[in-house]
């Protein structure tokens, strides 16, 4: 594998160890919490609908490498065991991927048409959303962000 397609896999096992690391830090009580009046999503059901939409992208993927990947249904609150095998899981299996479409495909992605960098991207911005959304909902009901979440998750250089 070339050095930026090593790269682009680092930065993806990184971005995953921060969502882990984030979902390590909080505490019990606020994986039900929500600021939704209308039913939205509580913080576990976020981090199950990150799982989600990793998912839906490794589908053909996923059998191809013969890896039955956990679901959540629709709507469902998740415990965090759960949801700490669910999102390791499917962080390694994105990392496989990058790496396949990084290397044998040469930057292609099927249904991606910028290609892997910019899937990349796209991934952790969008689940950069959910987790300051999570961050977010945790501190306007109440629950204290530990000093070690509200620092770590920026020290990409030693996570």
């Amino acid at each position: 594998m070339a050095d930026l397609a090593k790269q682009i896999v680092e930065t993806w096992a990184i971005h995953n160890r921060v969502m882990l690391l984030t979902l390590e830090h909080i505490p019990d009580a606020a994986l039900s919490a929500t600021l939704s009046t209308r039913g939205g999503r509580d913080i576990a059901r976020q981090f199950a609908h990150i799982h989600m939409v990793r998912v839906w992208r490794l589908g053909s993927f996923s059998k191809k490498q013969e890896v039955a990947l956990i679901e959540f249904d629709k709507g469902e609150t998740p415990g965090r065991e759960k949801l700490q095998a669910a999102l390791q899981q499917s962080g390694e299996l994105m990392a496989r991927y990058l790496a396949f479409c990084a290397g044998e495909k040469e930057g292609a992605v099927s249904n991606f048409k910028r290609g892997v960098v910019p899937m990349l991207g796209y991934y952790i911005s969008h689940e950069s959303h959910h987790r300051g959304s999570i961050l977010l909902t945790m501190k306007q009901s109440g629950f204290k962000l530990p000093d070690e979440l509200k620092w770590k998750i920026w020290e990409w250089n030693k996570i």
